[in-house]
């Protein structure tokens, strides 16, 4: 059976995330380039690029979308105990090119889609100031993180990594408590999976997602919250 895409050209400019495929889910569009002002105009309209080695670049509006609620994320029991006896350091934006590249280096390289120019593109992004990370730490070791695209009150995570036990977990729970404490609304994951299910992320459809994108990209988060630094402990909060 044929599938008949849009083919990106150079304007800035995508098809309307309503008009994605059902099969494969979300597939949207092909070509065009990893520019920043490409990648940030997908972002502002529920798009974003994904593609395995070998393919062209592919953008993406899945439907449903699966989502976090910062201001009602609950660490795990489990996972507040563990953090108390290993206190692991998180920061914000201290290492987001080493995260970017973590995230595409602990995957085998013929299944990750976070290829070189991905890689190249999201630093670019960081270094506009549209692209953050968290990092977790064991003493001076980088061991986990996440990283993604600021878009107001909205926050469009694209990876996490975690070379040691609950890293990456650890990250997204102090992510969920800074940024929702700084006006922060909703964290978009993209495609549902069991990994981000048992975090307690949920699935909405895609019209109700456009329409929060719609009102949260006009809207600011409150002074420094992605200002290079380090996290203060949310334990007192979870406890």
């Amino acid at each position: 059976m044929a599938i008949y895409l849009t083919e990106l050209d150079s304007r800035h400019v995508f098809p309307s995330p309503f008009e994605a495929l059902d099969e494969p889910n979300g597939l949207l569009a092909f070509g065009g380039d990893l520019s920043p002002q490409r990648i940030l105009a997908g972002y502002h309209n529920g798009i974003f690029p994904w593609y395995g080695p070998g393919e062209p670049i592919l953008w993406w509006s899945p439907a449903p979308r699966a989502v976090f609620n910062p201001k009602t994320f609950i660490p795990a029991k489990s996972l507040k105990k563990f953090q108390r006896k290993h206190q692991y350091r998180i920061s914000i934006n201290r290492a987001t090119d080493q995260v970017i590249e973590q995230c595409g280096a602990v995957r085998p390289i013929e299944e990750t889609w976070l290829d070189e120019n991905m890689q190249s593109a999201y630093q670019e992004l960081a270094r506009q100031g549209h692209c953050h990370s968290v990092e977790v730490w064991n003493e001076e070791r980088l061991v986990g993180g996440l990283y993604g695209i600021s878009v107001g009150q909205l926050f469009c995570g694209e990876s996490m990594f975690s070379l040691e036990t609950n890293a990456s977990k650890i990250a997204l729970w102090y992510f969920c408590h800074h940024f929702s404490a700084h006006g922060g609304e909703l964290i978009d994951c993209q495609v549902m999976n069991d990994h981000l299910a048992s975090l307690g992320a949920f699935e909405i459809e895609r019209e109700s997602f456009l329409k929060s994108l719609l009102s949260l990209k006009e809207q600011p988060l409150s002074n420094g919250c992605f200002e290079s630094q380090w996290l203060s402990s949310p334990m007192k909060e979870s406890q």
